[in-house]
Formats: structure tokens, C-alpha cells, sequence
């Protein structure tokens, strides 16, 4: 099936989220049932609270850790992979422990396994849940039959502050669009069937608002109202929930004073009660323990208890339940019935995956030599990195390259490093298969071009011998391309950052180059947007190109070169200087919105409005919006509203448009953003072409929590906005009638 078939089968799906798949955990037949009873008959109280313990796998420490397997108290493993050595760990579990109960074989399969694909932040970045499904699908075939059974993905954490290493990992800022790419994830891991041998358990984290962190500092304090949760951090959740994840990883941080760990509120009353979960719950790594350094425990042992009172079901590493809870346990303060829940739990995953009766799910060494890196795999990955691909500036035309240009120049730290285009976690991708911007463009450019190359200066370091060198290769060429931003350990945890600008030096090697007169192609690779005031001012040609994993260079010579035009949309708002952060484009309007005058809400020193809006990329080619239709003037509360747009190609080149819909409740009793993103379609395009494009407006988008937290639809008038980016398009209106 191409990616065209797939993306016209399952949008609607995933859009709609939620099918049968959410039942694949949680759910019980009564055969299922009745042999978790069994088993939990028959354990003692440390087999019961092992299975609850997960542990990092250690090469140094395995004999150890595979006797803890023979004695019943290891419920699963991180970090352990290949087919072989899975095999092994299981075949003990299921042929040497007393009750032969299999494991959990968990890993950090984010954006690949041995495919390294576009980081997710990329990936949102195609505004095509199709493409980003499909990308899960090839890690979940490669993991699987490396005997990986879990993974601890998707990270559909809604980041507004890009100082947050994290936001790598994740969809940007918006909610909607968080919760599409969020369910596509989802049924990409775990397809129609958790059995099956291509298919992982999910993960949904980090539940919740990990993303909020003050001042963008990981695992730093969350302090938000109960309705930024509940509007702007849960969505994504509840769509990963309704979409069938089989599992939900706590998050490090408090939130209003309490740590997820730790919040009963959050794990059992919303995520249980109130969205029907019937999944397991795991923490985070050493999440539990440091519950003691957040001082809401003053003891391993009243973490522990903390923590499985609130619904966390499995222990990442801490081995604080298998350690410190049986005398908890048998002193009578936490009641057996709450470890068999957990206990259950963990086995209903086990049973999910099919694991009591394959409990190698498939894996061998022959399937996993058979799916590692294929062709078909490495093809996909270069398509979705082409769509993550986001044009930001073309002033002069300059993109796509000619071929009468016979001279470029590559310059840049990130040129030809082979371990920046991987990304943050990049799984099991080998740098050696990756292929750089400048292999990409010397493949592509052809003998008729000169390529030359400069690296110009390092990454973050300030030496700045080689800008001489740059540029004079510069003044030698007809363009220079100009590879700039961050290392892929830059993005991701424990990367947060100050400062947006470019690091180290590279800022000066740009001016060096710029001052040649030599036109320049920036290219810029990182995990975050990236404040380039400068370079938006003085650089005619701006390309964002994230991390884009091991096709990065073939990607992105087929945009540079004009074979495929550039469709990507950026799923966050770029700022002008780190100063504006956090910014995102569904803001509150405030008493006193920014306009002329002194007393309103701007800065002195620099204008309001982004570098460059949320939603906002360009084409080779041009599109516009007309003819607004709305179904109807008016619908009632439980309603529902078609809008359609007309969207043509205006240029001479086919190409691909994100045509984006957004809405806005004018008067409520609770104040309202001033635009929601409530619905998107790609759509492609011949020259001169038309094509309707159609949202259905709903409660869903309609809706909000008001001041007694229930969610409601109130009565008035909303303007809705259809167009190719947050900050424009074509404009209509339309009332909810009722009593308010």
C-alpha cells in the first residue's frame, strides 16, 4: 500500500479516534480472566509485587538479574534487545520460574528502531497522521522481531516554551493537532492487533503537563489550573486512551504541589474513573524514589506506597515495591487487594500481547535480520521526511536549485555529521547508514555540478579558524548552502536550553557568508524552532529541516533540487528572540490586546507577533482560499457544522497545501483563545486546479470547561477561519443558539 493509499484510508480514522483496539488491554474474556485469578492465587505476596518491578537491563549485572527472572521477581525489562538475547531472558522466565510468567520487553522506540525516521517533532511537522502512523508500523515490525514488546512511546507531552529539550519528542503546541498525531502513533504501534508479530504496546506520556515545566527546565515544577489541564495537556491523553494505548507513563514533575507519581486524582479518579482506562500505569525511570527529593516521602517505603495507592502499577528501576512494600504489605497498610489490582493490570498486557502463548512474540533472529533497515523501510522514511520539510522563506526564487548553477558550496557544522541528522533517540539507528545534507546533495546535484564543502566551524565550540576557508568557498560558488543549528544531543531530555539562537559560532560563520554576496540556502537542523531573527532579516531562503533522521540528506536534496515541493507546517510558533517565549498562537486576547498606544500588552523592544506563526509553511508553487460555505447559520449546543473552502493552485507547479481550519467563540463565560486549531486536510494540487476541502465543526471543537469544570457548548456567535496558517485565511461566522 503506498502512503497516498494509507493516508486516504485511515485520516478519517484517526481523526474519529477510538475503535476496537481500545478494548485490546483493558478488556478480559472470561477464559483470560480466569487464568489471571489463577495466578494470582498462586503467588506469594514477592512474586505478586515482582511482577510490578520493571529493571534496565545490564550486560554487566544480567546473571543476577536473570536469577531475580528464575525467582518470579522481574515482571519486565527495559533496554534489553535483540532477537537473541530477548529469547534467552524469556525462554528463562517461562521455562524456570515457578509460575513460567513471560516479560515485558520495553525500549525508547520514539522515532524508529533501527529506521531512524524525522523526530516527531518533524513528523507533526507533515500535519499527515497517515505518514506518522505509518512510521510507527516499521518501528513496531523492527522492534518486535528484535523481541521488543513495548515501547515507551508515543510522547504526546503539548509544549509551548521550546527552551524544553523535550518538545523534540513530541507534536508542538496545539492540542488538536497533538491528539491526531497522538492517536496515529498509537494505532501505528499497536495496529488492529496486539498479537500479532509486528505489533508493540504503547505508551502514552508523560501523563501529564510535563511539557508545563517553568522555564522550560526539565522535570521542573508544573503549577497550571485545573482547565489548562484539562484544555490544553489531557487531549492528547484522552486520544491515545480512546485510540486503545495499552499503557500511560507517569511524568516527573508536580503539578500544583503534587507529583504525578503520586496523584491519585490524576492516575485513578480522571484517568481511570473518568476516561475508562483499563490499561497499566508505569512511572517513570526512578520516578518513584524521587518522590522522596520532591518531600511529599520521607522514606522509599512511603514512596512505594504513595505511588501504588495512586494507580502506578509498575516501577521503573527504583525496585522500591519489590524492595521496601512487602513489609508495608503485611503490616497491614496497604491492603493486598490494591497489589492484586496492579498485579492484574500488568498480566492483562501480558495476556494483550499474546505473550502466555508466544512469549517471544514472534521474534527471531531471521525476522529480525529480514526487517532491519529494509529497503521498503528506508523508502518510507525519506517520504515522510520530505513531507517534515518546512520552507519558511523564498524570496527570490532561489529554491528550487537549477541545474545551471554549477557550483555550490556546503557549508556548515552539520553538513556531513553523520550523528546530528539521527536526532535525540534515535533507537538502534547506526550514524554509518545515515546519509548527510552534503552526501545527499552530491547524489542528487550530478556531474554537471561542482559541489565543494566547508564545515566552517563547530557546533557549539568557538573556534573560528574555518570560517576563513567557508568563506572563500563561498565566493567560489553560484549558491551556497549554509547547514546550521543544533546536535541531536542538544534536543531531547535533559537538553534544555537558554538561548534559541544558533550555538556557538555559527552565527558568525552566517554573517561571514552572507557578506560574500554568494545567494545562501539556509538550512536549519535542530529539535526546536530556533530564534533567527537575523537570518529571517538578511537570508533570502530560510529551510527548516529538523532532525530528519537516516534519509535526511536524500530528503532534503529532493526539495532543495525541486523533484518534490515542500508542504510542510510548523507545529509550533517560531519566536522572534527567546525573550517572547512561551508563545503559541491559541492565546487569551487579555483586557488590553496589543495595538497602538502604550498601555497594552506588547513589548517595547520588539513587536508581538511571531517570527513565523504556527501552521505556517511555503510552496514552490501558490494557493488560495475563496468561496466560504458554512452548513448552516446556526446549530444547537449538540450540533454539528460543515465548512468548506474552496483551495486552488495558483502557481505553475503541482504541489501540496495544509488547508487549516480554525475557530473562535467571540463571548463566553470563561475567556477564550483567539483562535483553536479544529480541523486540517493535505490536499494536492495540479496548476490551476480547485478542490473543496470540508470540516465538520462539533461539540468536540465547540466546547469548553466551564467555571464549575463540566464541559459545555454555550450559545453565541463563533467566526471560524479556513486558510494556510494561524495567522491568515478566509473568514466566516455562525451561531450556537440556547439558553446560556
Amino acid at each position: 500500500m503506498t502512503l497516498m493509499q494509507l493516508r486516504n484510508t485511515v485520516t478519517a480514522l484517526i481523526i474519529a479516534v477510538g475503535n476496537s483496539a481500545a478494548a485490546q488491554v483493558g478488556a478480559q474474556t472470561s477464559v483470560a480472566a480466569r487464568k489471571i485469578d489463577s495466578l494470582l492465587a498462586r503467588m506469594t505476596l514477592e512474586e505478586k509485587l515482582g511482577q510490578l518491578n520493571l529493571l534496565s537491563f545490564d550486560d554487566r549485572s544480567s546473571p543476577a538479574q536473570l536469577d531475580l527472572v528464575r525467582r518470579g521477581l522481574v515482571g519486565g525489562f527495559l533496554n534489553l534487545t535483540g532477537a537473541t538475547a530477548t529469547r534467552d531472558a524469556q525462554h528463562v522466565a517461562v521455562t524456570e520460574s515457578r509460575l513460567r510468567i513471560p516479560l515485558l520487553l520495553g525500549y525508547d522506540v520514539i522515532h524508529g528502531y533501527r529506521t531512524t525516521f524525522p523526530i516527531p517533532l518533524a513528523e507533526a511537522s507533515t500535519w499527515d497522521p497517515a505518514a506518522a502512523q505509518a512510521a510507527a508500523h516499521v518501528a513496531a515490525v523492527e522492534g518486535a522481531a528484535a523481541g521488543v514488546n513495548w515501547t515507551f512511546a508515543p510522547m504526546v507531552d503539548i509544549a509551548r516554551d521550546p527552551r524544553w529539550g523535550r518538545i523534540a519528542e513530541g507534536s508542538g503546541e496545539d492540542p488538536y493537532l497533538g491528539s491526531v498525531m497522538a492517536a496515529a502513533w498509537v494505532h501505528g504501534f499497536q495496529g488492529a492487533d496486539l498479537r500479532a508479530s509486528d505489533a508493540v504496546l504503547a505508551t502514552a506520556k508523560h501523563f501529564a503537563a510535563y511539557g508545563g515545566a517553568e522555564g522550560g527546565r526539565d522535570y521542573n515544577t508544573v503549577d497550571v489550573s485545573e482547565r489548562t489541564l484539562r484544555e490544553t495537556y489531557l487531549p492528547p491523553f484522552r486520544a491515545a486512551v480512546d485510540a486503545g494505548a495499552g499503557t500511560i507513563m507517569t511524568s516527573f514533575n508536580e503539578i500544583a504541589g503534587l507529583p504525578s507519581t503520586a496523584n491519585r486524582w490524576l492516575v485513578t479518579t480522571l484517568l481511570r474513573g473518568e476516561w475508562k482506562f483499563r490499561g497499566m500505569v508505569v512511572s517513570d525511570w526512578t520516578s518513584i524514589d524521587e518522590l522522596r527529593a520532591h518531600g511529599v516521602a520521607g522514606s522509599r517505603a512511603e514512596a512505594g506506597r504513595l505511588a501504588l495507592e495512586a494507580g502506578v502499577d509498575m516501577d521503573m528501576v527504583s525496585r522500591i515495591y519489590l524492595d521496601d512494600l512487602p513489609a508495608v504489605v503485611r503490616a497491614g497498610r496497604i491492603p493486598v487487594a490494591t497489589v492484586d489490582a496492579a498485579v492484574r493490570r500488568v498480566l492483562q498486557a501480558k495476556l494483550a500481547l499474546g505473550l502466555f502463548d508466544d512469549p517471544y512474540h514472534g521474534a527471531t533472529v531471521e525476522r529480525e535480520r529480514a526487517t532491519s533497515l529494509a529497503p521498503q523501510h528506508r523508502e518510507l522514511a525519506r517520504r515522510v521526511a520530505r513531507e517534515a520539510i518546512v520552507l519558511l522563506k523564498n524570496d527570490t526564487n532561489l529554491l528550487p536549485l537549477d541545474t545551471t548553477r554549477h557550483t555550490l558550496a556546503v557549508i556548515g557544522p552539520l553538513a556531513d555529521d553523520k550523528v546530528a541528522v539521527l536526532g535525540p533517540w534515535a533507537g538502534h539507528g547506526d550514524p554509518q547508514d545515515a546519509v548527510t545534507p552534503l552526501e545527499g546533495i552530491r547524489a542528487r546535484a550530478g556531474e554537471g555540478t561542482k559541489v565543494l564543502y566547508a564545515k566552517g566551524c563547530g557546533i557549539a565550540d568557538s573556534a573560528t579558524a574555518g570560517i576563513a576557508d567557508a568563506v572563500a568557498l563561498a565566493r567560489q560558488a553560484d549558491v551556497a548552502v549554509v547547514v546550521l543549528g543544533e546536535g541531536g544531543y542538544m534536543s531531547g531530555e535533559a537538553a534544555s536550553r537558554s538561548a534559541l539562537d544558533l550555538p556557538g559560532v555559527q552565527q558568525q560563520l552566517l554573517e561571514a557568508v552572507q557578506a560574500t554576496g554568494t545567494p545562501i540556502v539556509l538550512v536549519l537542523m535542530s529539535g526546536r524552532p530556533l530564534a533567527v531573527a537575523w537570518a529571517a532579516e538578511h537570508v533570502h531562503t530560510i529551510v527548516q529541516a529538523w532532525f530528519l533522521g537516516v534519509e535526511t540528506g536524500h530528503a532534503l536534496a529532493d526539495v532543495l533540487f525541486g523533484d518534490v515541493s515542500p508542504s510542510g507546517k510548523l507545529p509550533v510558533t517560531v519566536p522572534r528572540s527567546v525573550g517572547q517565549v512561551p508563545i503559541y498562537y491559541n492565546h487569551k486576547n487579555t483586557g488590553r490586546p496589543p495595538a497602538a498606544g502604550k498601555y497594552n500588552s506588547k513589548y517595547i523592544d520588539l513587536p508581538v507577533s511571531p517570527l513565523y506563526p504556527f501552521g505556517y509553511g511555503l510552496s514552490y508553487t501558490t494557493f488560495s482560499y475563496s468561496d466560504l460555505r458554512l452548513s448552516a447559520p446556526r446549530i444547537g449546543p449538540a450540533g454539528s457544522l460543515t465548512v468548506s473552502a474552496a483551495v486552488t493552485n495558483t502557481g505553475a507547479r503541482e504541489g501540496t497545501e495544509v488547508a487549516q481550519l480554525y475557530v473562535r467563540d467571540e463571548v463566553a463565560s470563561i475567556t477564550r483563545p483567539v483562535r483553536a486549531l479544529a480541523g486540517f486536510q493535505r490536499v494536492t494540487l495540479r496548476p490551476g486546479e480547485t478542490q473543496r476541502v470540508e470540516f465538520v465543526l462539533t461539540a468536540r471543537q465547540l466546547g469548553f470547561y466551564n467555571e464549575a469544570m463540566r464541559f459545555t457548548v454555550e450559545p453565541g456567535r463563533f467566526l471560524v477561519f479556513v486558510g494556510p496558517s494561524s495567522a491568515e485565511g478566509i473568514e466566516g461566522a455562525f451561531e450556537v443558539q440556547g439558553n446560556r
